[in-house]
């Protein structure tokens, strides 16, 4: 059981935490919304047409554009990757699995930043640099392993009895995929996708080796060159950053219950 005093603590500890997490969403949120350029918060003059003045200075038509593009590929090339090679790895048991399983999570223990240099070279003599081919390919290998080693994890908790009786009434391979296993499986899938849309979503390093071109720019980058361009109207760049991050923190609110479920699974299966 646990006393009065640790109750206490945990939740004062936890209050603390929140805040410090909280504090800095409200106070871009104020900023946004108020009228000093200096980032001074004036709530008392709320001032909404700073997102419409941020949009249009930003020109931030063009970089959602790349970004929903960019990251909707991504995502979706990425978790039909997942799923196959989790379902290959985690239930049909392909051969050389020990061996090749273990190669394939080196995509994850290994830094971004170890491999982007001759990822570049490599991508400029393939004439993929400035071209939304070059950035997706990108994201997609950098997250293949993750949703490899998710995927498989996610599958290895379905009960083997489950898969066995579709066999026996004459599933096969495809069919036991699609009926059996994704249907149980879509929470981890949904919290998947949400990861993977995040990830693509604020990228801005890999945007900014493999993109130079404004035509090809995600959103990241356009807010990165409007920050240079208006280093003085902190509303302004606050009020782009917020619509940036709207897409994000949306689909995380329609989808938050699928999310927390494939956390939990996650967590207490995997």
């Amino acid at each position: 059981m646990i006393s009065t005093r640790e109750k206490v603590f945990n939740y004062a500890f936890l209050t603390l935490l929140a805040a410090a997490v909280l504090f800095p969403v409200i106070w871009t949120l104020g900023v946004a919304v108020s009228p000093e350029i200096t980032g001074s918060l004036d709530l008392g003059h709320i001032q909404w047409s700073n997102f419409t003045d941020a949009w249009q200075q930003a020109g931030l038509t063009q970089y959602l554009k790349s970004s929903l593009i960019i990251t909707g590929t991504a995502v979706a090339i990425s978790t039909a990757l997942a799923i196959l090679s989790g379902y290959a790895f985690g239930v049909l048991g392909v051969v050389g699995e020990k061996l090749l399983f273990p190669l394939m999570l080196f995509g994850i223990m290994i830094p971004l930043e170890a491999i982007v240099v001759p990822m570049y070279y490599d991508f400029q003599w393939q004439g993929l640099t400035d071209t939304y081919q070059g950035i997706i390919l990108a994201h997609v290998g950098t997250g293949v392993s993750f949703g490899a080693f998710w995927m498989r994890a996610a599958f290895r908790t379905v009960p083997s009895s489950i898969g066995e009786s579709a066999q026996v009434d004459g599933a096969g391979t495809w069919s036991a995929l699609w009926r059996i296993y994704l249907p149980i499986s879509r929470p981890a899938i949904v919290t998947f996708v949400l990861l993977n849309f995040m990830w693509t979503w604020n990228d801005y390093f890999l945007s900014l080796i493999l993109v130079s071109d404004p035509a090809h720019q995600p959103m990241t980058l356009g807010l990165g060159a409007f920050s240079g361009r208006y280093l003085v109207h902190v509303n302004l760049l606050a009020a782009a950053a917020v619509l940036i991050s709207v897409p994000v923190v949306g689909l995380y609110v329609f989808c938050q219950r699928q999310f927390i479920r494939g956390m939990l699974s996650g967590a207490v299966k995997g």
